[in-house]
């Protein structure tokens, strides 16, 4: 285990970069995927898997990545993003989205990559290793969330309240007191309702808590889009969909119990200390079952993938994982 506070000044990302190429990918059902594809043509592939469920990819996630040493594949998960149709449920599952990147790795012609996912992006980058090991040369992560009961119910019922009241209160305002024991059920029912308007005031409320949190500054550094009923539709939905689901795993500790397949992959775990949306457990937890594994632990970071220490942490992997 390493800690990123060191003497040397912490590094930035790298500078902004365009696709060389992009389009939708047909998944043979209702699904459309948009991806795109950044850097060297020639270089080490890697692909990128965002957050949320839900959270689509932007500009910023193309620049962890040196542009001459890596071919660097971005794309939007069913339902999000670029994606269509958007907010859909429909044939939206952890499987699918594992389907969705093979069939993507196929469509590039890519034998193997790294794979580079931060929160929901490192459930999905586990859960895609442990089911093709023989396609995955490094594993990237951030912000690690292993999407168990105790973790969805620390943030969406009874934990991370404590230590943000403020946005707590934001985030149950839309919930009657009756029916906030169950607050995901509660929202569940409201974000796939037929009230258009109730929908986007409940998927506002529930992506604001997100973004209220994700930074060690709190509300004060939300991002945008959280509060844009356009992007927060689509996250709320999807997130709540896969949350009140279990992530569709056939079993709670189901990546804890299967680490065993990828151990011998190259792994590079970059985790905030203060991280409050995936708290240090989960990622403690996968370390002691995975000790190979290389965890950095930023002493002064949160869950946001901008927070400085965080932003150095994933450039020296990215370096690190090209090198191998």
């Amino acid at each position: 285990m390493a800690f990123a506070m060191t003497d040397q000044p912490r590094r930035e990302l790298f500078p902004e970069i365009e696709p060389y190429a992009s389009g939708w990918m047909s998944t043979g059902g209702p699904h459309e995927v948009w991806y795109e594809e950044c850097g060297n043509p020639q270089g080490m592939p890697v692909v990128v898997l965002h957050g949320g469920p839900g959270g689509a990819v932007n500009p910023g996630m193309r620049r962890f990545f040196d542009p001459k040493k890596y071919r660097i594949v971005l794309f939007d998960q069913r339902g999000c993003g670029k994606s269509r149709p958007n907010a859909s449920l429909e044939d939206n599952t952890t499987w699918t989205l594992i389907e969705d990147i093979e069939r993507l790795r196929e469509l590039l012609k890519i034998d193997s990559w790294a794979v580079f996912g931060g929160s929901w992006g490192s459930t999905l980058a586990l859960a895609y290793a442990i089911t093709h090991p023989e396609r995955v040369r490094s594993l990237l992560l951030r912000g690690i969330f292993l999407l168990t009961k105790k973790e969805l119910h620390w943030f969406y019922q009874d934990g991370a309240s404590m230590i943000f009241p403020d946005a707590w209160a934001e985030f149950v305002a839309p919930i009657p007191e009756a029916e906030r024991n169950d607050l995901m059920g509660a929202y569940y029912r409201r974000l796939t309702g037929p009230d258009k308007a109730e929908r986007e005031r409940c998927a506002v409320a529930w992506s604001s808590w997100e973004g209220d949190t994700v930074s060690v500054e709190g509300p004060a550094a939300r991002p945008e889009k959280f509060a844009d009923p356009e992007f927060a539709v689509a996250f709320a939905r999807i997130e709540c969909w896969y949350f009140v689901n279990g992530g569709f795993f056939p079993q709670e500790d189901w990546i804890l119990a299967n680490v065993g397949r990828i151990r011998h992959i190259p792994t590079w775990i970059a985790q905030g200390r203060f991280d409050v949306v995936t708290p240090m457990a989960g990622a403690w937890a996968l370390k002691s079952a995975w000790p190979e594994a290389h965890l950095d632990v930023v002493p002064d970071a949160g869950h946001a993938s901008t927070e400085p220490g965080i932003v150095d942490s994933l450039l020296r992997a990215t370096d690190w994982a090209a090198a191998l």
